[in-house]
């Protein structure tokens, strides 16, 4: 049998940008790959860069022409992973697979970014058929090349058969610093180290960490986005003098991967005008729809995420260009700066302080609605194993996540990160600033709609009554929907609104 008729290890649907990087990747990790797409060239692609990547190596991934082909070139039992558009190119995938002959004890891993409802309902219905595994990949197309952040869950005796494959190609930690052991070379793979993939759980509750971390992520951007603002408009700063100062940032608690891409792009000039390329970046913001599904989660669980839900809601403003044009000549904002800053430097420290708070806050968002989950759905998740997972590899990595490891490993249970002692000391220490800046940019009209929300959902978390009392009062007013007392908090009561005496009524 000559070496290109091997058996090979993994079969790989869709090579588009993600999936011919997995498959590079697992390539490197000493696995032969069988791939397929429908658009052959891609496979080709992949085979060429491959080859040229490795020079005089052996050729490690083959072109299938069929679903057909493609099985019967693996060992037994069948390994397939799909990176595929989500929705119903997945379930087609499936069906074809299952025409071709795909069996019991197969399994089929979905690494795209699936909504997690659709994989419950894909777990359930390709049953007996072959495994549906799921296995969240985030990192974008380098994470996916040289290592990215892996959430799998599904039937946990898969997992055993999964894992080695998974834990080879995800980024990988540092286990006595908890930082990142970079890799950006093809063909030299980290062997060492904590790797970024851990089996979240049950079902469908990978596809669900992913969504959240995709809902933390737009919350992360977005307050990134809303100081670089109020530096350009209250401190007049240019592009290149923010990069410098988020560059100074990243050698502290705000280390992380967005913040030193932050400086990157501010720091690009643009070659046809000469000008800063994100001044002539079009201001229009666009949505894949994870956090769209992060915000209605929240809402369907009702567990607040308003940082996060006001970034997705930022993005929708941001569209609206047309009518923002014509607004900017109708509708009045301050006349004057009423924050005019005298101290630069006292300002971008209030700024780190702010964002830093608000951080957490979306963190501690993204921690409780997986929790609220977690019960809801059934699912034992591991919250310090999901903080360690995206240490690295994902495009929220951050020295932070270590912080948030240590919160989890000290009380389990923990059931808001603002409660752990570390981040309780923290915030009391820099929430002053946040306000600062808050009131700051309202005083000056400039938009804060995420940090304002983390300090509102901070203020409202931290008190001990709130105006809940008179809106409840009110639902029993106009639709005798009762309410309790807070002499007697277990039952029900109502004020008979419309007799002249107005007795109270207890209901249960």
């Amino acid at each position: 049998m000559t070496d290109s008729h091997q058996l090979c290890d993994i079969g790989f649907i869709g090579m588009g940008v993600m999936g011919k990087n997995l498959a590079l990747n697992l390539a490197d990790n000493g696995y032969r790959i069988a791939a397929f797409d429908l658009d052959s060239q891609k496979v080709d692609d992949a085979i060429a860069q491959d080859l040229a990547e490795q020079g005089d190596g052996p050729q490690r991934i083959f072109s299938c022409s069929s679903y057909t082909e493609l099985l019967g070139r693996l060992k037994g039992p069948h390994l397939i992973m799909l990176s595929v558009p989500a929705g119903k190119p997945v379930d087609s995938v499936c069906l074809k697979l299952i025409d071709a002959g795909i069996g019991a004890d197969d399994i089929v891993i979905d690494t795209g970014n699936s909504l997690w409802t659709d994989t419950r309902q894909r777990i359930r219905g390709y049953r007996g058929k072959f495994i549906f595994f799921a296995t969240a990949v985030s990192g974008g197309e380098e994470g996916a090349r040289f290592g990215p952040s892996l959430m799998p869950s599904g039937d946990e005796y898969a997992w055993p058969r999964v894992r080695p494959v998974l834990e080879a190609i995800a980024a990988k930690v540092d286990p006595a610093t908890g930082k990142p052991i970079e890799r950006r070379e093809p063909g030299n793979p980290v062997k060492e180290g904590e790797p970024c993939a851990a089996f979240i759980g049950k079902g469908s509750s990978g596809h669900f960490v992913k969504m959240v971390h995709n809902g933390i992520e737009y919350a992360d951007m977005q307050l990134i986005c809303e100081v670089y603002h109020q530096m350009r408009m209250n401190l007049g700063m240019s592009p290149s003098d923010i990069a410098n100062v988020f560059r100074e940032w990243n050698t502290g608690p705000l280390n992380s991967y967005l913040i030193e891409i932050s400086a990157e792009v501010l720091d690009q000039q643009d070659p046809v005008t000469g000008q800063p390329l994100v001044d002539v970046i079009l201001d229009k913001a666009g949505q894949k729809g994870t956090g769209l599904w992060t915000a209605m989660s929240s809402l369907e669980l009702g567990c607040p995420a308003p940082t996060i839900a006001n970034s997705v809601y930022a993005r929708a403003l941001s569209t609206l260009k047309s009518d923002r044009i014509a607004a900017s000549q109708l509708l009045a904002g301050p006349e004057e700066n009423h924050a005019a800053i005298s101290n630069r430097e006292e300002a971008i420290q209030q700024l780190h302080d702010a964002l830093y708070c608000a951080k957490i806050c979306a963190y501690a968002q993204g921690f409780q609605l997986m929790q609220n989950a977690a019960k809801e759905y059934g699912w034992t998740i591991n919250f310090a194993g999901i903080a360690k997972v995206w240490r690295a590899g994902c495009i929220i990595r951050a020295v932070f996540l270590q912080k948030i490891t240590d919160a989890y490993q000290r009380n389990p249970e923990l059931n808001n990160l603002l409660m752990d002692p570390f981040f309780t000391e923290q915030i009391n220490k820099y929430q002053l600033n946040w306000r600062r800046v808050v009131a700051n940019a309202a005083l000056s009209g400039i938009p804060t709609g995420a940090i304002s929300s983390a300090l509102a959902y901070y203020d409202s978390y931290r008190t001990e009554t709130l105006p809940a009392n008179l809106l409840q009062g009110q639902r029993d007013y106009f639709g005798a929907h009762t309410f309790a007392r807070t002499d007697d908090p277990h039952n029900k009561y109502h004020v008979m609104w419309g007799s002249k005496e107005r007795n109270i009524i207890k209901m249960s």
